[in-house]
C-alpha cells in the first residue's frame, strides 16, 4: 500500500515539473462592514503593491460603496472588482464585476471583464474560459467563517493542476494565510485571495493605528511574489 505522504511528495514534484515558478497575484477581499479608516488602509495597501481589490460588502447600501470609492485615488480604480451594485463598475471606471451565489448573472447589457467564484472543479472547468479569473473557494478551513471547511484534499488539487484545471487563471480563496501561501503555489494557483488573515490584524471597531496590518501585508506580498 502506497503511503499518502509519499503520494503528496510525488505529485508535488510532478506539478513543479510542469508548472514554472512565478509570482502569484495578491488579491484582497474587503472587510464586509464599512469602518472609519478603510479608505486610508486600502489606499496604503495599493501603494504597498496590492494587485487587485474585491469590494465585497454584502447587503450594503450603494451610497456607502460610492463614498468609499470616491475617497480613494482614481489611479487605483482600475484594480477594483465589485461584488455588488454592478453599476459602480461603469460609474467609477472599475476593473470589472464578480459573480457569485448572491449575484450569479451579469446584467444583460454588461460587456466588461467578469470574475467568478466556484466551489468545485467541475464548475471551474465550465466557467474558466468565460472569466478573467476564477476564485476557487474553500481551499483550506476558513479563517473568518469557521463553518466553512476545506472542500478539497491535497491529492485532488495536485491532480487538478496536472490536468491543467488549476492554472494561472485560478485564484485560491478560503483560509489562505502567510503560513500556507507556499502550499498554494505548489497546487499551481495563479494567485491568492486574502481576507481573514489580513483583517485579523486590525480591529475595525476600536483601532486607528494600522501599522501592524500593513506590516503583515508586506509579509504576504513578499511570500506571494517569491
Amino acid at each position: 500500500m502506497i503511503n499518502s505522504s509519499f503520494l503528496f511528495l510525488f505529485y508535488t514534484f510532478a506539478v513543479r515539473k510542469i508548472t514554472p515558478r512565478f509570482g502569484m497575484k495578491l488579491i484582497l477581499l474587503t472587510c464586509p462592514e464599512f469602518f472609519v479608516e478603510e479608505d486610508k488602509i486600502l489606499t496604503t495597501l495599493f501603494e504597498e503593491g496590492l494587485d487587485i481589490l474585491h469590494l465585497r460588502k454584502p447587503d450594503s447600501e450603494p451610497v456607502y460603496c460610492e463614498r468609499l470609492l470616491s475617497l480613494m485615488p482614481e489611479q487605483y480604480r482600475s484594480k477594483i472588482v465589485v461584488h455588488d451594485h454592478f453599476y459602480l463598475r461603469d460609474e467609477f471606471d472599475l476593473m470589472g464585476i464578480h459573480l457569485s451565489k448572491r449575484h450569479p448573472q451579469a446584467p444583460a447589457s454588461y460587456k466588461g471583464p467578469i470574475t467568478r467564484t466556484c466551489y468545485d472543479l467541475q464548475s471551474l472547468k465550465e466557467q474558466k474560459s468565460q472569466c478573467e479569473y476564477i476564485l476557487l473557494r474553500n481551499i483550506f478551513d476558513s479563517i473568518s467563517e469557521c463553518e466553512n471547511k476545506a472542500s478539497f484534499t491535497s491529492d485532488e488539487l495536485l491532480a487538478a493542476a496536472r490536468q491543467g484545471i488549476i492554472d494561472r487563471h485560478v485564484v485560491a480563496e478560503g483560509g489562505v494565510s502567510l503560513e500556507n501561501i507556499e502550499q498554494v503555489r505548489e497546487y499551481g494557483f495563479g494567485g491568492v485571495a486574502i481576507r481573514g488573515d489580513l483583517w485579523n490584524h486590525f480591529d475595525v471597531h476600536s483601532q486607528q493605528d494600522y501599522k501592524e496590518l500593513i506590516a503583515h501585508f508586506r509579509r504576504l506580498r513578499k511570500a506571494a511574489s517569491a
